[in-house]
């Protein structure tokens, strides 16, 4: 997820910064015969890095992610890691998406692409960031405050319906920001 909330701070320096921390300790702890890849989702979806071996390589596109200030397309970019996950034969195919908020943009739904990886028997294993309570972003052009939240609920669906499970990185927010 590289969408505008993961420009939040409540993780320092940024939800951003501490999801790519998670997925390269991820990437370094994984057998040397495993396949990886990157997709990459706000408002469009993109592939980052194709499913490779080369761990290193895939690590070197992970540095260069950056938050945007796109709307959250969780089903758009599920389909296509779902899509990726299948390239390769012979391969135990799972997913692990690691987001903060809820989707609200893409063609695709959460549900459309639950469906898409139990077809193709691809679990997915979800992984939430973010605060127990809305985290400020910014402001409106009127003065409003915009908030980052995260979406609990369509994450553990996705994790629960495709035989995938649930993690929480969890910062607990003891006053506003």
């Amino acid at each position: 997820d590289i969408s505008g909330s993961m420009n939040a701070k409540d993780y320092k320096p940024s939800r951003m910064e501490a999801a790519k921390n998670a997925a390269k300790i991820l990437i370094e702890n994984l057998k040397p015969k495993d396949y990886i890849g990157i997709v990459a989702f706000e408002t469009s979806v993109r592939t980052i890095a194709y499913l490779t071996p080369y761990k290193e390589k895939v690590l070197e596109k992970l540095k260069d992610l950056k938050a945007s200030e796109g709307r959250t397309a969780i089903g758009d970019g599920l389909a296509l890691a779902v899509d990726m996950a299948t390239s390769v034969p012979n391969k135990k195919r799972i997913v692990i998406l690691l987001s903060d908020g809820v989707n609200n943009a893409g063609s695709i739904s959460p549900q459309q692409a639950i469906e898409f990886a139990k077809n193709n028997k691809v679990q997915v294993y979800t992984v939430g960031i973010g605060s127990n309570k809305p985290v400020i972003l910014g402001y409106d052009f009127f003065g409003n405050p915009i908030y980052a939240e995260l979406d609990e609920t369509t994450l553990k669906k996705i994790a629960a319906s495709t035989n995938g499970k649930y993690f929480l990185s969890l910062i607990h927010i003891s006053e506003p920001t």
